[in-house]
């Protein structure tokens, strides 16, 4: 896991050397083992590197013949790639995956992607093609942006680091601070500076040197064309042996590998599965002290218990919080959804204590499934059909009588089921769907009149269309899966890679393998989500493998934070008071002070609607001021 950075100059001049260092230096946390530099014409890279993989011959940028690669993340199949490629008489100077993505260049070109089972961003140089190769994986697991100038091409792994770039300045794009207000999210290839854009997900870009020419190929997606053939019992089992067989291969490393333990049914698939090929397994979770509503640790310490780890835990406080929070905002470059970064962090910070590299259960709700607006969208969808005697999903994957015996899963979620009717439960699919994402309605009493005057609803929501109503996806469960994968995933994700490199841990998600996902989108809807049940046919295949308290849970958690009551006490709520009532906060246009003290002032003032004010004034805080 590693931090990159480059400049391809248009005009065919050298990149400066200093220029290069200042941007990587930005982002010296994601590699704080070793670094290095190339430039040849107009080709500036810049490497800080956290080995992991064959640490003393893995140094880049690497060079083979006329092409040299910058590269972000691990390819778990390296193993595999590198045999195939000596027996077509390759030959190999390391044992690095990095060289392994070299050769696999070299043998296929573009289409290499395709054959890579990993996370990756990685930029490689083909001197003699005249050519830039730039590819992102398949779920947008390594971050990679850029610049597009006049003058220069510019990435980096993060944001700040082309801030860095002398051209590049830090400015607001308010189309889409329109997309954060409704999601605390932002949809595609954009950000929240204006003029640096992500590359997507499952996609490469190339750059013809003569020309300066970019082109952009999405070169995979989720294949939804269902799969009738098979039944349930071959589904499953062929489940098992993917789980299996990716946390196996996700294994591999030459540092310490332990796993995050949050006591929920992902994290602990993949403890339990890690336990299998690590002696002496640990494992690292975390939890807060206030209530038992915020501690999973009886849970985690079962399936720790039955795996035979260590684990280790962690207790945040609201010190913790007031003294992280405005770093954790500079780390993870945007505001993001959730107060759950915090303790994300500081868990990744007590694996790093103890290991390099950590296995977590992240994409597990994305692909099999797991939230709770699931349950509640088709809760609304089963009583629509009921009284109108219809179904727009040409067959009912979940009726009335179904979904009963499973309504007790959501009984958290009371509040969500309350907004969502007062919004309209009945309405089509995209659009019932876009309303329980939707969180604008509780904080755009916050913002000034004139501020929200360009606030355009609809253009959000065409754009959530574009991305929910997929062709290939007819059910509503899989529309809405597929949205989450696209649309809220890479924000999820996002946090993942930020937390755990802020504190140098490498941090793997062996649920998002593409073979998993390509296999469980052929899965029929009603086998995926039979009666409404989260989860369904994950819990069908890892039923010998749970203890028997995980497997039956009807609590989900998540990570909570007790915000609601650390703004009870001084600390936190002169600490939120003193970031929202500033100065700046109120000269800057864009909230409306007066109704900012009727929130703080109230009887239960932290929800979303304040995190999502407090994490927007923090960032400008960090980047825009």
């Amino acid at each position: 896991m590693c931090g990159i950075v480059g400049i391809v100059n248009k005009s065919h001049n050298p990149p400066e050397l200093r220029i290069l260092k200042e941007m990587a230096d930005k982002i010296s946390h994601r590699g704080p083992d070793d670094e290095g530099y190339f430039i040849d014409n107009q080709i500036g890279f810049y490497h800080k590197r956290l080995s992991i993989i064959d640490i003393k011959n893995g140094r880049q940028p690497m060079t083979s013949g006329s092409c040299t690669i910058i590269f972000n993340g691990e390819i778990y199949n390296y193993i595999e790639l590198r045999d195939s490629l000596i027996v077509r008489g390759y030959r190999f100077e390391t044992n690095s995956d990095t060289e392994v993505i070299l050769k696999m260049y070299e043998e296929y070109g573009e289409k290499c992607v395709d054959l890579l089972n990993g996370m990756f961003a990685f930029v490689i140089y083909d001197k003699v093609k005249s050519n830039i190769f730039i590819a992102r994986d398949h779920f947008g697991i390594k971050p990679l942006y850029f610049s597009d100038k006049k003058e220069q091409f510019i990435f980096a792994s993060e944001i700040k680091a082309i801030l860095a770039h002398p051209s590049v300045k830090a400015e607001p794009d308010y189309d889409s601070m329109n997309e954060y207000l409704t999601f605390q999210f932002i949809l595609g290839d954009k950000t929240l500076f204006k003029d640096i854009r992500k590359v997507l997900p499952g996609h490469y870009i190339t750059i013809n040197l003569n020309t300066m020419k970019t082109n952009q190929v999405k070169y995979w997606k989720p294949d939804f064309h269902l799969d009738h053939d098979h039944t349930k019992h071959f589904f499953v089992n062929e489940l098992k042996r993917l789980l299996d067989d990716t946390i196996k291969i996700q294994l591999r490393s030459d540092v310490p590998v332990g796993t995050y333990l949050s006591g929920g049914m992902d994290s602990s698939i993949v403890t339990l599965i890690s336990s299998n090929y690590l002696d002496n397994l640990q494992t690292f979770t975390g939890a807060f002290s206030e209530s038992e509503d915020f501690d999973e640790t009886k849970y985690a310490r079962e399936v720790a218990k039955k795996a035979g780890a260590k684990i280790h835990t962690i207790y945040p406080t609201a010190k913790d919080f007031t003294e992280i929070l405005p770093k954790l905002i500079y780390h993870l470059d945007e505001p993001v959804a959730g107060p759950g970064s915090f303790p994300q962090y500081m868990v990744s910070k007590l694996a790093k204590q103890n290991v390099t590299v950590a296995l977590g259960g992240q994409g597990g709700d994305e692909i099999f499934g797991g939230y709770a607006r699931y349950m509640v969208a088709y809760f609304g969808q089963a009583i629509k059909g009921a009284i109108k005697e219809t179904n727009e999903e040409g067959e009912h994957i979940v009726s009335l009588s179904s979904i009963i015996p499973n309504l007790p899963y959501i009984h958290r979620y009371i509040p969500m089921i309350r907004d969502f009717w007062r919004k309209g439960a009945f309405e089509e699919m995209d659009r019932s769907y876009f309303n329980l994402l939707d969180r604008s309605s509780s904080s755009m009493d916050y913002f000034t009149d004139d501020f929200i005057k360009d606030f355009d609803k609809e253009k959000v929501f065409r754009h959530f269309q574009k991305i929910f109503n997929n062709p290939d996806t007819k059910s509503f469960y899989n529309k809405m899966t597929h949205f989450d994968m696209f649309g809220s995933l890479p924000g999820l994700l996002q946090v993942e890679d930020r937390v755990s490199m802020a504190a140098s841990l490498e941090s793997r998600v062996p649920l998002l393998d593409r073979r998993i996902v390509d296999l469980v989108s052929k899965m029929p809807a009603a086998m995926k989500f039979k009666g409404g049940e989260m989860k369904h046919l994950l819990k069908k295949a890892v039923k010998d493998i749970l203890p028997p308290t995980i497997y039956n849970r009807k609590d989900k958690m998540g990570f909570p934070v007790p915000l609601h009551i650390w703004m009870k006490n001084g600390e936190v709520s002169e600490f939120v008071r003193e970031i929202l009532q500033s100065k700046n906060a109120k000269e800057r246009g864009i909230f409306n002070p007066d109704k900012i003290d009727l929130l703080l002032n109230s009887e239960r003032p932290f929800g979303r609607a304040l995190w999502g004010l407090l994490s927007l004034e923090l960032w400008f805080n960090q980047f825009i001021d």
